[in-house]
């Protein structure tokens, strides 16, 4: 009998739960792989290092790999655009011979959406899309648009279709993709999340920054929260712990939330990655805005969220059955791109009459990425089966930080102390969340119990 909307109701029901569901759908068995940025210039299955072997064997073995490529894919004597005046802290430039090498590994999706997506402009993005889209390899994060910058896009695998949904939280200004607007057409670019920064003081100095800013030019008294003081452009709020506060756009929020419950009606497993450095690269401490964000994007029908861009290891989090990573450091770190570009080398005092690209990138690694940190990071396994996750196993790597600049950079499981003290770094940063991780040959374990299922 059919009502008067039509059809079955029984087959109306079920096309309902079909489309709002957010549960995993998921052949048993099925595996994903995850690793921290892609900084890689040059193809690398050929390396002579024989570890590189073991690592890619991990990344062949699961349904979807994923990594995050910060690098654009060109070949300079062909291509039109040109560095820009903004980047991402460095003109990171890659090889097209790249992108098949990246697929010759086990890479099948990447995200796009960080600091580096332009810095060689949309024609740098548009030739990496074209490289990556002749490879094979899923991409996600960057489009003509807004709307194309926030989509998922789809990876067809034996056990089931996959979607990935791509952000960044840094990022340059002249990056961020924007809609049309009646007449304006839409502006090329990647997909954002703004954070609205405040700085927490105590106070006692809340007040003294109060009586500082009343004295500057142009200062306009009356109406103000109490609460708040903003000097120069920058928010100062008071709490009890000084540090830094992020508040996210609210409409950025629900434009990636809408992408991501549609990428899960369209597909079985979703991915959520989001690239932030925030608050900075020298800590393992998470945003505050983060975890609640992590959280409302996995309730929306994400099956995993990937944070990555500190370039360095973060807490693990088990939420509702999912894994969240906030952070998986570096998994390449062969920064040997070349050419720099001239504003690089006026950044770092350096000639280019004179003075080599390799000398510049030297100069900005000492800048602030020496630390053995930068060069420690881990292979993340995730098994599920019945649709729940049953194991993350978590495989140490290191990238020849004591090697020297041109062969540094290139992941090989780490020996047996180095990845120990690896595991027992991520043991002490996953435990606020109540993660445990168990060492078993070199390879930290994270196994469910019920409680971490509901």
């Amino acid at each position: 009998m059919e009502n008067g909307n039509g059809g079955h109701p029984a087959q109306r029901e079920v096309g309902f739960d079909v489309v709002g569901s957010t549960a995993t759908n998921v052949a048993d068995g099925f595996t994903m792989v995850a690793v921290g940025d892609l900084i890689v210039s040059r193809a690398v299955t050929r390396s002579q290092d024989s570890g590189f072997g073991a690592v890619v064997q991990i990344l062949r073995d699961a349904d979807v790999t994923f990594g995050n490529l910060e690098v654009n894919l060109v070949d300079i004597r062909s291509f039109t655009g040109y560095p820009q005046a903004e980047y991402g802290g460095a003109y990171h430039l890659s090889l097209p011979e790249v992108g098949p090498d990246l697929k010759a590994m086990g890479f099948n999706m990447v995200g796009r959406a960080n600091n580096h997506s332009l810095d060689w402009g949309v024609e740098g993005m548009r030739e990496t899309s074209r490289v990556l889209d002749q490879s094979g390899i899923i991409h996600a994060g960057v489009g003509e648009n807004r709307a194309q910058a926030g989509a998922a896009r789809f990876l067809e695998t034996a056990r089931g279709r996959v979607a990935m949904v791509s952000c960044a939280t840094t990022f340059m200004p002249m990056a961020r993709a924007g809609d049309p607007a009646g007449e304006a057409p839409g502006r090329p670019g990647l997909n954002a999340l703004r954070l609205a920064k405040s700085i927490v003081v105590p106070p006692e100095m809340l007040e003294s920054l109060r009586q500082i800013r009343a004295v500057l030019p142009c200062h306009w008294p009356g109406g103000e929260d109490p609460s708040v003081v903003v000097i120069e452009g920058t928010t100062y709020i008071a709490g009890e712990t000084a540090g830094v506060s992020y508040e996210p756009n609210p409409r950025d929020i629900a434009d990636i939330l809408r992408n991501v419950r549609r990428g899960k009606q369209f597909s079985d497993f979703c991915i959520v990655t989001n690239h932030g450095h925030e608050p900075d690269n020298c800590r393992q401490l998470i945003p505050d805005y983060e975890p609640s964000f992590a959280h409302r994007m996995i309730d929306a029908g994400a099956d995993a969220y990937i944070g990555h861009g500190s370039h360095q290891l973060r807490g693990i989090e088990i939420y509702r059955g999912r894994p969240i990573f906030y952070g998986l450091g570096n998994f390449f770190e062969d920064d040997l791109g070349t050419p720099s570009g001239a504003d690089m080398f006026d950044e770092y005092a350096k000639d280019p009459r004179v003075d080599t690209d390799a000398e510049v990138k030297v100069a900005e690694m000492a800048g602030g990425f020496t630390h053995p940190l930068f060069y420690e990071s881990t292979v993340t396994v995730s098994r599920f089966e019945l649709n729940q996750l049953a194991e993350l196993r978590l495989y140490p790597i290191e990238l020849g930080r004591s090697k020297r600049f041109a062969d540094r950079g290139v992941p090989s499981l780490a020996p047996t102390q180095q990845a120990k003290a690896i595991l027992e770094r991520l043991q002490i940063l996953s435990k606020p969340f109540g993660t445990e991780i168990v060492i078993e040959n070199n390879v930290g374990v994270i196994r469910l119990r019920p409680n971490l299922l509901a």
